[in-house]
């Protein structure tokens, strides 16, 4: 355990690796805070990318998620907000079906916008806040 006031960086090996200047999770005061997670699952792959699937790309971007919340000693239930990158409003409510099912009630706080363009042309990038 870490000492109060102390950032403390996690990675996981639940989640897609990362290939970029910055962490996985930091952990603050009992908080943590996660990173926007796209379909990449643990050994590297695009999951649903190619096939444009938001479905599949929010299936495992909330798997990522839920994984790296647990390696945090945290889990979906603890989550408090949460930022969902849309790249179509089209998707919005085939996303939204399957972001239900992974968050207990009562569900986080949430804003979800449309942008331009996502990393590695994802459909859907997901970050959250939770309580440790």
């Amino acid at each position: 355990m870490s000492a109060p006031g102390q950032k403390v960086a996690v990675s996981s090996k639940k989640t897609a690796p990362v290939g970029a200047p910055y962490s996985q999770a930091i952990k603050f005061n009992g908080m943590i805070f996660l990173s926007g997670t796209c379909a990449v699952d643990p050994e590297g792959n695009h999951v649903g990318i190619a096939e444009k699937d938001v479905v599949a790309q929010t299936h495992q971007v909330l798997t990522n998620i839920a994984g790296l919340l647990e390696d945090c000693g945290s889990s979906m239930a603890k989550v408090l907000k949460v930022n969902v990158f849309i790249k179509d409003m089209g998707d919005f409510k085939a996303m939204n079906e399957v972001y239900a099912t992974y968050f207990p009630d009562p569900k986080p706080t949430r804003t979800c916008v449309e942008v331009a363009r996502l990393p590695l042309d994802c459909l859907v990038e997901i970050e959250c806040i939770a309580a440790q």
